[in-house]
C-alpha cells in the first residue's frame, strides 16, 4: 500500500519562519545599534572634530598681505611705488588632478619652467587651503581666458595684489636696491606668520635693510566658501599694518646728474651731506632695470646681467676696493701736522724721485716723466698737496711709519666699514705690520710703507669710505655714519658721530687751504675745472695704478689694454667756506684724476645751484 507525503508541512513552515524573522529582526537590531553608535560617534564623541572639517570646508582663514611702504627721495618725487598686479594661483586641496590642471592652465596661458619649479617649491611648504601663486603679472587677454574657463578647473584662483615697481629702476638700482620673490633659504628663515600671503622680500640696497619696516604686518579674515572655493562672505576680518614709509636723502636731480655724468664709462659717484651725514648721491655703473627682479628675471636677462664684463650687479659704491692713490694726501698731511713730525713751512728736496737711506731703489713723482725734474728744488705742505707731490709724501710716510699711518688714517673711517644703512658693503683695506701678518704671514718691507704714503700698494677703499673721509675735512673732524634715510614716518633719522680727528684750527686751515689750491691756484692738478666757476672747492685728484710698473720703465696709457689703465678718482668739497656738499668720483680705468675731476664738478654745479634756486625761491 502506498505511503502518504502529505503536500505541506504546517509546523515546520512555522519554524522556518520563526527562524527567518528572528534572524531579519535581529539583523535590523545591529543595524540599527551600528547606526546609533556611528551617529552618537559624530554627533557626540567626535562632534567637534567633525564639526571643524566641515567649517573647514566652509570657511577658511584667508592672510591678507600688507601694503609694502613707499619711497621717496628728499623732495618727494617716488622711487619705489605698489602697482596691482593679477596672479594666478592654486589651492591644491580643491584641485582633484593637479597634473591635468596644470596642463590644462598651460594650455591656455604661458607657464615658464622657472614658473612650475617655483610652484613645487611652495607647494610643499604651504598650509592646507592656502593659495600657492603659479604664475605673476597676467595680462588682460590671459585674464580673460582664465575667467572663461574657470568653471572647469575648480580650485585655480585669480587674485589682484599690489606688486613693487621702480619707475626709476637704472638709476637707482644700487642706492635703492629691489625686492624679488622670496626663495628657500628665505622662507625658513622669514617669519612665516608674518609673511604668509606675501611673496616677494627685500634683496638689496634700502629694500632690504629697512625689510622689517617696509613690509608692514599681515591680517586676516575668515571667508565663507562654496563647494567651488568662490568666496560667498567675509565672516570676520583683521586689516594688515601697511609698511612704514621711507623718505631718503637721496636728491633725484642730482642723482640723475652724476649718472649722466659717468654715462657709459664704469665707476661710482657718492656725494654726502657733511653735516648731517646724509647720501645725497649714489651712483654706479653700469646699473641695471630693478624692475626685471622683482617677478622672477628670466634665465637670459640674468645671464647677460651675470656674465657681463662690466658686472652691472656690483655696487661699485660700497663693494668697489680701489687704491685711493693721492687722495689720501691731505689725511697724510694731518697726519704729519698731529704728530709733530711737520709743519706748514717744513720742506723736502724734489729731485723728482726718491730713495730710502741705504738703498739705491729710486721711487718716482708722477712729474718726473713730464719736466724731467721735481715739482720745485725744495716741496712744502701746501704745494705737495696743491701740486700733488709724491716725495713730499715718500719722505712723510718713512716717518710716519704704518702703523702710526693706521692710527691717524683711521680716524677718517679708512679700513672698515662706514655703517651706511645698506647691503653687501666692504671695509676696504688700511694695512699694517699686523694686518699683512695676518693676511699673509709675511714681514712689513720700508717700501712698502712708501707705496701706501701715496695710496698705493695694499691700501684700499670704497667710494663711500672716500666721501666719508672727506666730510670729515670739511667739518673739521666730525666722522659720521653716512645715511640713505632721511625720515621714517615723517620722523627724521640722525646720523651718528663715531668720532672726531683732534686737529688745532691753524692745521685745519693749512690743510684746507692747499685743497682749495688743486683747483684755485694756477698749478693745481685740477686747475682745467676751475674755469668759470662760481663758488671755491677744496678738493683732491688720484690716480690709482691697476698694473705694476717695472723700475726704470715708462708708463704709456695709449701701449696698455683699456682695462689695465689706471683709474681716475677725486674728492672734493664745496663751498670752501661752508660746505654742503662733500663728494667721491672713481672712474675705471679712466687714466687718470682728468677723467673724474669734471664728473665732480657737473655734481657740485648741480646742487650749488639748485640750493641757489630754492634760497633765491
Amino acid at each position: 500500500m502506498p505511503q502518504h507525503i502529505p503536500l505541506k508541512d504546517p509546523s515546520g513552515d512555522i519554524r522556518i519562519f520563526g527562524a527567518r524573522t528572528v534572524l531579519s529582526v535581529l539583523v535590523v537590531l545591529v543595524l540599527l545599534v551600528s547606526l546609533l553608535a556611528r551617529y552618537y560617534d559624530l554627533q557626540i564623541s567626535n562632534y567637534e572634530i567633525y564639526r571643524t572639517q566641515s567649517e573647514r570646508n566652509r570657511v577658511q582663514l584667508q592672510p591678507l598681505p600688507p601694503k609694502r611702504g613707499l619711497i621717496y627721495d628728499r623732495n618727494g618725487v617716488l622711487l619705489a611705488d605698489n602697482r596691482p598686479s593679477h596672479i594666478l594661483s592654486i589651492v591644491r586641496e580643491r584641485v582633484d588632478d593637479l597634473d591635468a590642471t596644470l596642463d590644462e592652465l598651460q594650455a591656455l596661458v604661458t607657464i615658464s619652467e622657472a614658473d612650475l619649479e617655483n610652484f613645487q617649491l611652495k607647494l610643499q611648504r604651504r598650509r592646507p587651503y592656502e593659495a600657492v601663486p603659479l604664475r605673476f603679472r597676467l595680462t588682460e587677454e590671459e585674464r580673460a581666458l582664465l575667467a572663461v574657463n574657470r568653471h572647469r578647473m575648480p580650485g585655480v584662483t585669480v587674485d589682484a595684489q599690489l606688486v613693487r615697481h621702480y619707475p626709476y629702476g637704472e638709476l637707482f638700482s644700487h642706492a635703492v636696491g629691489y625686492v624679488g620673490r622670496i626663495n628657500e633659504q628665505e622662507a625658513q628663515e622669514l617669519d612665516e606668520r608674518n609673511y604668509r600671503g606675501t611673496f616677494h622680500v627685500g634683496k638689496v640696497g634700502v629694500e632690504k635693510f629697512y625689510e622689517d619696516l617696509l613690509h608692514g604686518e599681515v591680517g586676516y579674515q575668515n571667508v565663507e566658501t562654496n563647494a567651488h572655493g568662490r568666496v560667498l562672505r567675509v565672516l570676520e576680518r583683521y586689516d594688515p599694518v601697511p609698511g612704514g614709509d621711507i623718505t631718503l636723502h637721496l636728491d633725484f636731480g642730482l642723482q640723475q646728474t652724476a649718472f649722466e655724468a659717468l654715462g657709459e664709462q664704469r665707476g661710482a659717484v657718492v656725494a654726502i651731506d657733511p653735516i648731517s651725514g646724509g647720501v645725497l648721491a649714489m651712483v654706479s655703473t653700469p646699473g641695471f632695470d630693478t624692475n626685471l627682479f622683482v617677478n622672477g628675471i628670466s634665465g637670459a636677462d640674468y645671464s647677460a646681467l651675470r656674465d657681463s664684463l662690466d658686472v652691472p650687479l656690483f655696487n661699485r659704491a660700497v663693494q668697489g676696493q680701489y687704491p685711493p692713490g693721492s687722495t689720501i694726501k691731505p689725511m697724510m698731511a694731518m697726519a704729519g701736522l698731529q704728530s709733530g713730525l711737520v709743519t706748514p713751512e717744513s720742506t723736502v728736496a724734489d729731485p723728482g724721485w726718491y730713495s730710502l737711506p741705504g738703498d739705491s731703489r729710486r721711487y718716482r713723482d708722477w712729474i718726473l716723466k713730464i719736466r724731467g725734474t721735481g715739482h720745485a728744488a725744495r716741496v712744502d705742505m701746501h704745494m705737495a698737496v696743491a701740486e700733488s707731490c709724491d716725495v713730499y709724501f715718500y719722505d712723510l710716510a718713512r716717518r710716519l711709519t704704518i702703523d702710526r699711518m693706521h692710527e691717524y688714517l683711521s680716524a677718517y673711517g679708512l679700513g672698515s666699514r662706514t655703517g651706511v644703512d645698506t647691503t653687501n658693503e666692504r671695509p676696504g683695506v688700511l694695512p699694517s705690520t699686523r694686518w699683512k701678518r695676518d693676511a699673509m704671514n709675511q714681514p712689513w718691507y720700508p717700501g712698502e710703507t712708501l707705496s701706501a704714503g701715496i695710496g698705493q700698494g695694499y691700501m684700499l677703499t670704497t667710494p663711500m669710505q672716500l666721501a666719508v673721509a672727506t666730510s670729515v675735512l670739511a667739518t673739521r673732524g666730525e666722522h659720521r655714519a653716512p645715511r640713505l634715510v632721511r625720515s621714517i614716518g615723517g620722523e627724521l633719522q640722525e646720523a651718528p658721530l663715531l668720532g672726531t680727528v683732534e686737529a688745532t684750527p691753524e692745521q685745519w686751515s693749512a690743510v684746507q687751504e692747499s685743497m682749495r689750491a688743486v683747483v684755485h691756484s694756477a698749478r693745481g692738478t685740477a686747475r682745467k675745472i676751475g674755469e668759470g666757476i662760481g663758488y671755491e672747492m677744496a678738493s683732491k685728484t688720484g690716480t690709482a695704478q691697476v698694473i705694476g710698473i717695472a723700475q726704470g720703465a715708462i708708463y704709456v696709457e695709449a701701449e696698455v689694454a683699456l682695462r689695465h689703465r689706471n683709474h681716475g678718482l677725486f674728492i672734493a668739497y664745496a663751498p670752501y667756506e661752508a660746505p654742503t656738499i662733500a663728494v667721491a668720483v672713481i672712474v675705471e680705468n679712466g687714466g687718470g684724476a682728468s677723467a673724474a675731476s669734471p664728473i665732480a664738478r657737473a655734481v657740485l654745479d648741480a646742487w650749488l645751484v639748485a640750493e641757489d634756486e630754492l634760497a633765491d625761491g
